[in-house]
C-alpha cells in the first residue's frame, strides 16, 4: 500500500482543506486530552511552513446532524491555538456565506478551522454537494484522521473526488506499521488480542492467523473459548452462540501450526465490583461461585516467553478488567513486557491504548495506534475508504 503523501504536494501559496481528528474529551469548557491534536500538529505545522494557508476539518461528538451548541468546536479552537502557536480562527459555521468569506481572506500561514462538520447530516452520508462545498474551500485535499478513516464521510473521502489528495504524517505513520502485520512481517509475529467479546474480535483473529506465530488470547472473550474447550468458568463472561466459531477457529490455527496461548491460571472475584477481592484460581478450570477478572501469574509468564522471543508484537484489547486496579496487574504486566522488548511493537484499540497511557508507557512502544475501530477494521484486512482515496 502506497500513498500519496503531504510532503509530495507542492504547497507554496496554496490553502489546504485537512481533515484532522479533534474528537476531544471535554469537562466544564476545557479539553482533558489533548493527545489528538498534538498527534496533528507535525502536518499542520509542515503545511504552514511550507507557504500554505490550512482550513482544518473535525467533528466533536454525535450532533446528529443539528447545530448543537455542546458540540460546539469552541474550546477545542481555544487549545490548539495553545498547542500550534499561532493565531486560529474558528469559523460561525461550516458552510454558507460567511465561511466562504472567512475561506477567501486566508493568507500564508493562516489557519481557520471550520465548526463541527456533523451538524450537518450531509456529512455523515457523503452527500455530493456537501463534499464539493467543503472542496471549494482549498486547493489541495489532506487527511490525517486515521481514527475516522473506516468511515465513508464527505470530509473524509468525499473530498478526495474533487481535489488532489494527500495522506498526512500521522495516517503515513499508521499505514507504515499496521500495513506490514498483514503483509509482510518481521517475524515472529506475536499477535495478543483481548477484550469482552469474540464476536467483535472473530474477525482479527482470523485475518491474523495467515500471518502470526503465535496468538494469544485474553480478556473476557478468553472464557468463551475455555467453555468451548470444556472447561469450568463460573459465572465469567461467556457468548454462547459464539462456542462453536471457538471451537473451529482454534481448530484451524491447530492446523496451521499457529500457536495460541490462552489463560492457564486467573485472577476471580465473587462479584463485578472494583473493591471484590482477587482470588487466584491456579488452574483452568474455574469454581462455579467465581467469575474470571484477569489472567493469572502462570499465563502472565507464558506472554512474556512469547513476547521475549517475537520481532514484532501486536496488541489489541486489555488482559482483564485493567480499570479496576486490583485486576489490572494481567495488562499491566503485558504492557511492561512489550514496552521492555526489542520487537516491533504495535499497540491498537481504544482500551489497550488507554491501558498504556494508564502505565505511563507510551514513549517506550513501537507505535500507539490514534484509531480505534479504524485499527481493527485495518487488522481485519477491511478496505478503509479515506486511505482508499489516498493511494497512488
Amino acid at each position: 500500500m502506497v500513498l500519496n503523501t503531504i510532503n509530495e504536494a507542492d504547497l507554496k501559496g496554496k490553502r489546504v482543506v485537512i481533515r484532522v481528528d479533534f474528537n476531544v474529551p471535554l469537562k466544564d469548557g476545557k479539553v482533558t486530552d489533548n493527545t489528538r491534536i498534538k498527534a496533528a500538529l507535525p502536518t499542520i505545522q509542515y503545511i504552514l511552513d511550507n507557504g500554505a494557508s490550512v482550513v482544518v476539518m473535525t467533528h466533536l461528538g454525535r450532533p446528529k446532524g443539528q447545530k448543537n451548541p455542546a458540540f460546539s468546536l469552541a474550546p477545542v479552537a481555544a487549545e490548539f491555538e495553545r498547542l500550534l502557536g499561532r493565531k486560529v480562527t474558528l469559523a460561525p459555521d461550516v458552510i454558507g456565506p460567511e465561511v466562504e468569506k472567512e475561506v477567501n481572506a486566508l493568507k500564508p500561514g493562516d489557519v481557520l478551522l471550520l465548526e463541527n462538520v456533523r451538524f450537518y447530516a450531509e456529512e455523515e452520508k457523503n452527500d455530493e454537494t456537501f463534499a464539493k462545498t467543503l472542496a471549494s474551500y482549498g486547493d489541495i485535499y489532506c487527511n490525517d484522521a486515521f481514527g475516522t478513516a473506516h468511515r465513508a464521510h464527505a470530509s473524509t473521502e468525499g473530498v478526495s473526488h474533487y481535489l488532489p489528495s494527500y495522506a498526512g504524517f500521522l495516517i503515513e505513520k499508521e499505514v507504515k506499521f499496521m500495513a506490514p502485520i498483514l503483509e509482510n512481517p518481521e517475524k515472529p509475529l506475536v499477535a495478543i488480542i483481548g477484550g469482552s467479546k469474540v464476536s467483535s474480535k472473530i474477525t482479527v483473529l482470523e485475518s491474523l492467523v495467515r500471518t502470526c506465530d503465535t496468538i494469544v488470547i485474553g480478556g473476557g472473550m478468553a472464557y468463551t473459548f475455555d467453555r468451548a474447550m470444556g472447561y469450568t468458568i463460573g459465572k465469567s463472561l461467556v457468548e454462547d452462540d459464539y462456542l462453536e466459531t471457538a471451537k473451529s477457529f482454534l481448530e484451524k490455527v491447530a492446523a496451521k501450526g499457529v500457536k495460541v496461548i490462552l489463560p492457564v491460571d486467573h485472577e476471580c472475584a465473587k462479584e463485578f465490583n472494583e473493591n471484590a477481592e482477587a482470588i487466584l484460581v491456579d488452574g483452568r478450570n474455574i469454581p462455579d461461585d467465581l467469575m474470571g477478572m484477569d489472567i493469572g501469574p502462570k499465563t502472565v509468564a507464558l506472554i512474556k516467553d512469547a513476547i521475549k522471543d517475537a520481532k514484532t508484537v501486536v496488541w489489541n484489547g486489555p488482559m482483564g478488567v485493567f480499570e479496576f486496579d486490583t485486576f489490572a496487574k494481567g495488562t499491566e504486566e503485558v504492557a511492561r513486557a512489550l514496552a521492555a522488548s526489542d520487537a516491533i511493537s504495535v499497540v491498537g484499540g481504544g482500551d489497550s491504548v488507554a491501558a498504556i497511557n494508564k502505565f505511563n508507557l507510551a514513549d517506550k512502544i513501537s507505535h500507539v495506534s490514534t484509531g480505534g475501530g479504524a485499527s481493527l477494521e485495518f487488522l481485519e484486512g477491511k478496505v478503509l475508504p479515506g486511505i482508499k482515496a489516498l493511494e497512488k
